[in-house]
């Protein structure tokens, strides 16, 4: 898996940022022998049941010395208008160190329990210094800094996180990459907003397609896709 990133990565254009390789999965259908392994699918479907489907991934790639700062955010924020319920647990892989020191994720727990709508309120950030272009507006670094839990990986582990759990990750200052690839696995009852299917798929991971809805093919890509997503800047 990390030799295929590797290639991803050198192929990847120079005035890209590597934290941005949002949905490769779209277009490298080689990334699915992971994405659907059951080492992988082993892990979620305690979480949400028998019924799979896999949503989105994204590689982010924080370069030593200038990885850029994650926002405080919640992930259903970014999909809510897209997925209804909102059923939805993130896989984040790591294929680095992932540890405090070059700006592995953080969370506030708790911030995704029962009866939290999942959808904060949010003021825009700096772009330039920042992986989204938007922040929780109640929440800064020093007044999380009490609540917060580190995630610290070795290459391979991996953490589990509900979509509305509040996360974020200090910018990587070390000398030491830090690379990560989520992968958004959804219930089986989750539908997909026709609406947005210019920017997203749905792939059957595993069980049963509850709804009915339109699915993708794993062994097919989608460049069309990238064209939807271009105004887009999140998850």
């Amino acid at each position: 898996m990390k030799e295929h990133f590797e290639k991803l990565l050198s192929q990847w254009p120079e005035d890209a940022r590597p934290e941005s390789m949002d949905v490769p999965h779209l277009t490298d259908t080689e990334l699915f022998q992971w994405a659907l392994s059951d080492s992988i699918l082993d892990l979620v479907e305690p979480i949400l049941g028998p019924d799979i489907l896999l949503f989105s991934t994204h590689f982010i790639c924080k370069p030593k010395g200038d990885g850029r700062r994650v926002p405080w955010h919640e992930d259903s924020a970014y999909w809510r208008h897209m997925l209804d319920p909102m059923e939805v647990v993130t896989i984040w892989l790591a294929l680095d160190p992932s540890l405090e020191e070059n700006g592995c994720m953080k969370v506030v727990p708790g911030t995704h329990m029962k009866g939290k709508k999942g959808f904060s309120d949010y003021e825009d950030v700096d772009t330039n210094k920042n992986v989204l272009n938007q922040e929780i507006i109640k929440l800064r670094d020093k007044d999380c800094a009490e609540n917060e839990v580190l995630c610290e990986l070795q290459p391979n582990e991996c953490s589990l996180h509900d979509s509305r759990l509040i996360h974020g990750s200090i910018p990587n200052a070390s000398n030491i990459r830090r690379c990560g690839w989520t992968l958004r696995f959804a219930r089986g009852d989750v539908k997909l907003n026709p609406e947005c299917a210019d920017q997203h798929n749905m792939y059957l991971a595993r069980g049963r397609n509850l709804t009915g809805q339109p699915l993708a093919d794993p062994t097919r890509s989608y460049p069309e896709l990238l064209e939807g997503r271009k105004s887009r800047r999140g998850h």
